[in-house]
């Protein structure tokens, strides 16, 4: 009986953290467009980038604006990706403009546009990272990125930045081309962290090892370094015969002892190294 109970439990709790996810991130974003974005006329890109331009021209108020334009985009959402991200994005379309409005009259924590472009892109792509992996969205354009990484298979970093651009070049046409420059510098911060939040910071290597000891190779990882490893079939292309290819995933900080470990069986070994931004399975994080 317990051990069905707790197979009940797990999903509650998975859904239970997407909301949080949702919630957290979205106010990232609210209190972010209010300190950094808004105050230094920083438009870098989505729904909040053409409230500020509204905002700008004719005083609209920019939760106002964000409700209005996320409607048809929620809509969207809704027939695209379904039931499951409908009721989620409407969440975090609701609540996002909501903590803007709550928070519009907090003092900007900065009035210098360099400034406010670099830390609201981070502060907007860690908010929107998280939104994403409540796979949801905040509606707007980002809505329109998850829309576009579904069916492409696009990074969603990628995605916001191309859908955004043309915001941004509605800015620098608008404003100025120097504000433009600052949203272009908020819009690649913001893309390069939601790549981030989501993949992570990539402190595995891979390495692909080409040795004729591979068994030897083998046997020394699994005992020294408790990896497991891969074996693969290659041959070489002068010589068109056989040269096994050990494939092999550390942590960063074993990265030092495996070098250490290939050379000490085989200096003539060939070592490849890269880095692995995620890595899911046993011995590193759970899917």
């Amino acid at each position: 009986m317990e051990k069905n109970r707790n197979k009940k439990t797990y999903p509650i709790i998975e859904k239970a953290l997407d909301y949080i996810y949702i919630l957290a991130g979205s106010a990232i974003v609210a209190i972010t467009f209010n300190q950094f974005l808004l105050p230094n006329r920083v438009a870098s890109g989505g729904i909040s980038g053409i409230s500020t331009i509204l905002d700008a021209m004719f005083g609209w108020e920019p939760a106002y604006v964000q409700w209005a334009f996320n409607i048809p985009l929620f809509t969207a959402g809704v027939l695209l990706l379904g039931g499951r991200y409908g009721m989620k994005t409407l969440i975090g379309t609701v609540f996002l403009p909501f903590v803007v409005f709550l928070t519009n009259d907090m003092e900007p924590w900065t009035l210098d546009p360099l400034l406010g472009s670099l830390f609201g892109g981070v502060g907007v792509g860690l908010g929107l990272g998280l939104v994403f992996r409540g796979e949801a969205s905040t509606g707007g354009t980002d809505l329109a990125a998850q829309i576009v990484h579904k069916y492409t298979g696009v990074s969603l970093g990628k995605c916001v930045a191309m859908i955004d651009g043309m915001i941004v070049l509605s800015a620098a046409i608008i404003f100025d081309v120097e504000r433009g420059l600052y949203a272009l510098i908020g819009l690649y911060v913001t893309s390069k962290t939601i790549d981030l939040v989501q993949v992570g910071f990539g402190r595995e290597k891979m390495a692909l090892i080409i040795t004729l000891k591979q068994e030897e190779v083998r046997e020394a990882i699994y005992r020294e370094i408790n990896r497991g490893v891969t074996r693969l079939s290659a041959y070489g292309g002068y010589t068109d015969t056989e040269r096994p290819v050990v494939m092999c995933v550390v942590d960063q900080t074993e990265f030092t002892k495996l070098k250490t470990v290939v050379k000490e069986i085989d200096t003539t070994a060939f070592v490849i190294v890269t880095d692995a931004s995620e890595v899911v399975g046993e011995g590193f994080k759970n899917a």
